[in-house]
């Protein structure tokens, strides 16, 4: 035994040199933690959940590179129970049984309790995540679950129910430039500002990515400081000079392009800064919020292209995704344009954060648990499909905001039908419709 010590003792010696930079630099406290301050920063709930070691059941959501793994190794240092980790990329229902096996004896024998860390539970099919309930509703097994997607559509309700929810935030530029300052420090090197900026602009919040490149980095630049092309030969791209400033300049070019019905102008944008190395999933998001911020209903497949090309970014992955990209580019920007749906939104929202807060009419109320019936809930409601054309002229909001007008859809693609539709059922003409305030974006 004293021998196997020895020998791991001197196996994780030469892999703390070895090992890639952004695992030499993995956070080993809560105070080592760049970011995520809403989580683990002083008097922050997370945090005295760990240090208290009263962690229940949690999933930790948030993009590639944001601290999950490391907040579940900080997890593992600081608890008194038994740390076991899973890749839900590998594993299977065998594995988990013989955790809970594990997780049942040890607490029998020692009254010792066991965590659970799973990551990618994402990829644990719904038999899988079944697996685990027993445990954990019982409590049996602490689960802390990691994952990039969202844990509503991919995780079992009733295990995300019996789950603290904690999301995880991309970094922000002062903290990635931390990150880099940690990581030349861990190297002995030094960089020009313009590399820097290169590195930090392109992470998309990545504290993993960026280490990575800059480890690349370091070794292509030996003695001298890491230089921009450093950072560009490092990956594999040309940057031409893509710092921050370049990296908001041209996602706001590429946006008013396709937002002004350019598609030459938007493909020479998605050109440009996939060819700087901007992260597809980057300008995927961005896509499909304009979809729905400056199209809407004038064009309602349009959302649909968006999405389909942002899954297509994470399930086909570059070069070829640069095509669905493409397609999305092309769609988008033909398509007609209508920011009806973000001016409805906002005018909405102001109503309910300055106007009053009216209770539930009576008659939308709930009525379908006992004696709902007797307290008025319900009465009155009429079923809109009892009626030939599924309509009926009936109050669904509360009286002090039932005259406020939201939504004004335009003249233009699909809208228009959907304007003719809402004059019929208002009983209005053309001239009743207020063009809205089509001003507010923010690119």
């Amino acid at each position: 035994m004293a021998g196997g010590d020895l020998f791991s003792g001197a196996a994780e010696e030469r892999l703390a040199t070895r090992a890639p930079l952004a695992a030499r630099l993995r956070p080993r406290t809560l105070d080592e933690i760049i970011g995520q301050q809403h989580l683990v920063g002083p008097g922050a709930p997370l945090r005295a959940l760990i240090e208290s070691d009263r962690l229940t059941s949690a999933i930790l959501w948030g993009p590639p590179g944001t601290g999950k793994t490391t907040l579940a190794s900080v997890v593992a240092a600081a608890t008194a129970k038994r740390f076991v980790p899973l890749s839900a990329v590998s594993a299977g229902v065998k594995d988990v049984r013989e955790v809970v096996d594990g997780a049942r004896q040890l607490l029998g024998e020692q009254g010792r309790g066991t965590i659970l860390f799973l990551d990618e539970v994402h990829r644990f099919n719904r038999a899988q995540q079944d697996a685990l309930l027993p445990s954990v509703e019982e409590g049996l097994l602490v689960l802390i679950g990691a994952t990039t997607e969202n844990p509503f559509f991919q995780v079992n309700a009733p295990l995300l129910s019996r789950s603290t929810l904690w999301r995880l935030e991309p970094l922000s530029i002062e903290e990635l430039e931390e990150v880099v300052a940690r990581g030349l420090s861990a190297e002995g090197a030094t960089a020009e500002p313009e590399a820097v900026s290169a590195l930090v602009g392109l992470a998309d919040g990545d504290a993993r990515a960026v280490l990575t490149t800059l480890e690349v980095a370091v070794a292509l630049s030996g003695p001298e400081p890491i230089s921009l092309g450093d950072v560009e030969r490092a990956r594999h791209s040309r940057l031409q000079h893509y710092g921050e400033d370049a990296h908001y300049d041209q996602i706001s070019a590429f946006i008013k392009s396709v937002r002004g019905s350019d598609p030459d102008a938007g493909l020479y944008w998605l050109a440009r800064m996939l060819e700087s190395g901007e992260d597809a999933r980057f300008i995927a998001r961005r896509l499909v919020i304009l979809a729905s911020e400056d199209i809407g209903e004038a064009d309602p497949l349009a959302l649909v292209v968006a999405d389909a090309a942002a899954r297509a970014v994470e399930f086909v992955g570059l070069p070829e995704a640069q095509l669905n990209l493409a397609q999305a580019v092309v769609h988008l920007a033909c398509a007609p344009k209508s920011n009806r749906v973000t001016v409805a939104l906002g005018r909405a929202q102001r109503d309910v954060r300055e106007g009053p807060r009216g209770d539930v009419p009576p008659h939308l109320r709930d009525a379908h648990y006992r004696s709902a019936g007797a307290i008025g809930h319900g009465e009155g409601y009429v079923y809109p499909h009892d009626r030939p054309e599924a309509w009926v002229d009936q109050q669904y909001r509360p009286a002090d905001v039932a005259g406020s007008r939201y939504y004004e859809p335009s003249d233009r693609g699909h809208e228009a039908i959907v304007a003719e539709r809402l004059r019929a059922w208002r009983n209005e003409g053309p001239e009743d419709i207020d063009p809205g305030d089509e001003r507010g974006h923010s690119n």
